[in-house]
């Protein structure tokens, strides 16, 4: 079970690994004219959102909601990114919208990460049984 202090320190893990993402995505075509560089600082960041994408699943599965089989409860708790991306426009559009799209991404993983810190998800409580008396109906 993920404690709160042990939930400070994988919060701080994955804020770095964000901070890690927004720095290459910001500085990378400063280091144009070296591209070996530029390609160990796009590795990095590829083994970076790799990281952060299994830390938000393992902390998914150790909630007490995902244990108790209210995954959907979940997922509607962290829903808005994924409302977010349904609503892209053509793809021939998409280009002018990825400075957007970016600060999106960037603004939901953040929420999503702070958002899978909540007591509540970890421990039995009355939201949630009423939560699941609902889903079983």
């Amino acid at each position: 079970m993920l404690q709160t202090s042990n939930y400070s320190l994988v919060l701080l893990i994955q804020l770095t690994l964000l901070a890690y993402d927004l720095f290459v995505n910001s500085f990378s075509e400063l280091l144009r004219g070296a591209p070996v560089i530029q390609l160990v600082l796009f590795i990095i960041q590829d083994i970076a959102i790799l990281f952060s994408v299994i830390i938000i699943l393992l902390m998914m599965y150790n909630t007490y909601v995902f244990q108790v089989g209210l995954v959907s409860l979940l997922l509607e708790e962290i829903q808005g990114s994924a409302d977010c991306l349904s609503s892209l426009p053509d793809p021939q559009h998409l280009p002018p919208l990825l400075g957007v799209a970016a600060v999106l991404y960037y603004y939901f993983y953040k929420r999503t990460a702070e958002l899978m810190g909540d007591p509540r998800l970890y421990e039995d409580s009355l939201w949630l049984r009423d939560a699941f008396a609902r889903a079983r109906q």
